[in-house]
């Protein structure tokens, strides 16, 4: 799929999920601001309670751009831990390596996020780790490869060039920018993690699977 047709695709999904994936598509939501498709501004009969929790799910998935099967893991794992499943999941997804890259300002989507992980330009304490799934801990301190911070890439993020484009960095993480290096200090709450979902829904639609 080549980037200009990944762009409409992700434009349309976040048109449809009433959520922005990717700064292109904020821009499109902010002029069109419904469903697409011809009957995209008419006001479409109520949806089904599945409908709704689906698109629920659908939601929470593609904004952290995982597949179903790693959703449902995480889920199952969330229900094992104390507390609301909900909240867990959401948790438990934040701590992911490529959703940590994005919220340190290191790239400016979800989808670059992973990328720079696969393509080994990000360490962990001071390892290389190539899987976007790693599950940062507490206390662990995420970095650029020495050798990949002088790319320009890098070198927009050190210098901000993201931040007109991500929420405000959150406060389980103390990132160093200019550095290229961010802290994950606690688990995170939340209420604190900048996604758009109404968890209980996701949690029901699990739960009836």
């Amino acid at each position: 799929m080549t980037t200009k047709s990944q762009d409409r695709r992700k434009v349309r999904l976040s048109r449809a999920l009433g959520v922005a994936l990717t700064p292109k598509a904020a821009r499109y939501l902010e002029k069109r601001p419904y469903a697409p498709g011809e009957h995209g501004r008419t006001k479409r009969k109520a949806d089904s309670d599945y409908a709704v929790r689906l698109r629920e799910k659908q939601r929470l998935r593609e904004q952290y751009g995982i597949r179903e099967k790693q959703m449902r893991n995480t889920f199952n794992e969330a229900r094992r831990h104390d507390g609301l499943t909900g909240e867990n999941l959401v948790e438990l997804l934040e701590m992911r390596l490529d959703a940590l890259v994005l919220r340190s300002g290191f790239a400016r989507t979800t989808a670059q996020a992973r990328q720079l992980v696969v393509h080994r330009h990000i360490l962990v304490d001071g390892q290389l780790v190539d899987r976007p799934s790693f599950r940062v801990k507490p206390g662990q301190l995420i970095h650029v490869k020495a050798k990949s911070e002088g790319t320009e890439p890098f070198q927009v993020a050190a210098a901000g060039g993201h931040a007109e484009v991500l929420p405000p960095v959150p406060g389980y993480l103390e990132v160093e920018l200019d550095k290229l290096q961010a802290r994950l200090v606690r688990r995170p709450k939340r209420a604190e993690v900048p996604v758009t979902c109404e968890v209980q829904l996701v949690v029901e639609y699990y739960a009836a699977r």
